[in-house]
């Protein structure tokens, strides 16, 4: 009997693979006098850390543009890179940046013939975009909190070797945007964890299918993995950074003295769906067990290569390994890893409880210095009119060279600042119109939404722009139903993908047409959980007449001192909609 023949690989496979390791049709196409790159192109650019993108709502012909996203471990931005980013954002951007959900910034508005000078400064300066997207593993997160204590220190230290040690190794990058040359100054995170010998752990063959054969790109192979693949590392307690939403989430585990003993390992979390395909989820990760500090490499490298050779090329939508893991199950996955490894899984270590936490305002560092936390609306950084964040940023960085860290919810801290400080910094926010943390709203402080129209390709609506305004209206609302000092946790996104992290909010707004949104509930106001859908379909205009019943409902049906979130997953989509199927508008309130 004949063999079965093989089935044919997907284009986007076959791109990969015929890409010479991430070069070609990029390399060309960058020669080009064209304002934009062909599809091919665009599909490997974003490993260079690159969208194509164009703007929707400009009529005529399109007029290409590139974002462009940092890769930046642990989310820390040295005052260097910071004046860097200013200077290129206002000279080859349009002139702001953003923060994004990944604790890195992203600049818009670049245009293909200034692409190789604000790549170059980059890598020159000891920065990258290297694997800021792409199907490989992104820009790995961490507790933004600077605290000098060691499990905050085992946190960041962790998070930028994790970012070394699954960097693609194809000298692409260097030959595209630096001509050949090796860059003026060594990432500096890689600097800071070389004493870990990195590289040896990479490329060390335990003989058991983890290292492939391909000079190369040993760890990743000609065809990359089957779909980006996330990183969060915290510390026990926490989960500033969405911990559960994560391919691999790593909690750091001390002794009682402060050392290192190893890792508590979660797999198999990610965010991404399709509206009307139920075969595409969010999902958040299950606990895999604990991982001591020696055998971590190889266990990272075993969760990596399992979704390499295991997870489903086949279908783009379920290439996460989420479903990887929610198809084999966590003990069958679990065995998977322990076969590549060699090494067995221990229990779960017993932890703190999770908390969330934004780290704004001002904090005592542990050292003697300070740092502070400032409210970044949606990631937005931007001179409008009186408000004028950019300028302030940069004349902070100027005036007291900070160091800074960008937070998972898009906003920025500033560390190691010295006490005397303190007033003079705050006098720089209000000179540029910067509200002090007690003026935001909280709700505002708990939002997220993602950048949406007009630049994003797969928007179906707005989240931005239109952020701000459903935070006001929720404010009006809740002041209405005597509800003021509720604080609940909300985000948007413009389509389903979920780059804002939606479904792990309380209350969620995903776009699913023009003006219109899905409406989530139910997530946990400490981000362990997924939300459920409630309703499609919402038009913009009945933000009000939707939320009002389910407030009513949280008001009469509540247990003490019940978040909204942990309300509408105790009481469920079924009886929330049959009460506010026979609730009259008005007729609550606190």
């Amino acid at each position: 009997m004949e063999a079965a023949p093989a089935k044919a690989l997907p284009k986007i496979e076959k791109l990969k693979i015929a890409s010479n390791y991430l070069r070609d049709p990029l390399k060309d196409q960058l020669q080009t006098e064209e304002i934009g790159i062909s599809k091919d192109a665009y599909q490997i650019m974003k490993y260079h850390g690159s969208y194509q993108q164009n703007n929707r709502e400009k009529k005529g012909p399109k007029d290409y543009q590139f974002m462009l996203r940092l890769k930046q471990p642990a989310g820390e931005l040295p005052p260097d890179l910071y004046r860097l980013l200013d200077d290129l954002s206002l000279n080859h951007g349009q002139g702001d940046l953003r923060a994004t959900t990944r604790q890195c910034f992203q600049m818009h508005g670049i245009l293909k013939g200034d692409l190789k000078t604000v790549i170059s400064s980059i890598m020159n300066i000891g920065s990258s975009t290297v694997g800021a997207c792409g199907d490989v593993s992104r820009n790995v997160m961490t507790t933004p909190a600077p605290f000098v204590s060691s499990d905050y220190e085992y946190a960041r230290e962790y998070s930028k070797c994790f970012g070394e040690l699954f960097r693609p190794m194809s000298s692409a990058f260097s030959e595209i945007w630096l001509d050949g040359e090796k860059a003026v100054s060594v990432e500096t995170w890689a600097k800071e964890v070389e004493h870990h010998n990195i590289d040896e752990k990479m490329l060390y063959d335990n003989g058991r299918g983890i290292i492939i054969p391909d000079a190369t790109e040993p760890i990743y192979g000609d065809q990359y993995l089957p779909r980006k693949f996330k990183i969060g590392v915290t510390v026990p307690g926490d989960n500033s950074l969405d911990i559960y939403t994560n391919d691999i989430g790593v909690v750091v585990i001390t002794n009682d003295a402060g050392e290192l003993e190893g890792f508590n390992v979660m797999v198999g979390g990610g965010m991404g769906r399709l509206h009307n395909k139920e075969t595409t989820f969010a999902r958040a990760a299950d606990h895999m067990g604990f991982v001591p500090k020696d055998d971590i490499w190889e266990v990272m490298k075993a969760i990596l290569a399992a979704q390499r050779d295991h997870g489903n090329r086949d279908v783009r939508a379920n290439a996460r390994m989420k479903y990887l893991v929610h198809t084999l199950g966590i003990e069958k996955f679990t065995k998977l890893v322990e076969s590549y490894c060699g090494i067995e899984i221990q229990p779960w270590r017993a932890m703190a409880d999770w908390k969330y936490n934004d780290w704004m305002g001002w904090w005592e560092q542990g050292d003697g210095k300070l740092f502070y936390g400032q409210h970044i609306d949606n990631g937005r950084v931007k001179d409008e009119g009186d408000f004028r964040l950019k300028s302030a940023l940069r004349v902070l960085v100027d005036k007291y060279n900070l160091h800074s860290i960008l937070s998972p919810t898009q906003s920025i801290i500033f560390r190691d600042i010295d006490p005397k400080d303190k007033e003079g910094i705050e006098q720089v926010l209000r000179e540029h119109g910067i509200a002090p943390i007690e003026e935001v709203d909280p709700n505002a402080r708990l939002a997220m939404a993602c950048p949406a129209l007009p630049l994003c390709g797969l928007a179906q609506t707005e989240a931005e722009r239109i952020m701000p305004s459903y935070i006001e209206r929720m404010r009006a609302l809740l002041t209405k139903m005597n509800l003021d000092d509720e604080e609940i946790l909300m985000r948007m996104t413009g389509c389903p993908n979920g780059c804002a992290r939606p479904y792990m909010a309380e209350l969620a707004f995903v776009g699913d047409g023009a003006k219109s949104y899905q409406v989530w509930l139910g997530g946990s106001p400490v981000l362990t959980r997924t939300a459920y859908p409630f309703m499609s379909k919402m038009d913009t205009d009945k933000l009000e007449e939707t939320m009002e019943p389910i407030l009513a409902m949280f008001i009469q049906q509540r247990q003490e001192f019940e978040a909204f979130g942990d309300f509408c997953h105790r009481l469920g989509a079924d009886a929330i909609s049959a009460y506010t199927q026979s609730y009259t508008l008005g007729s609550v309130k606190a």
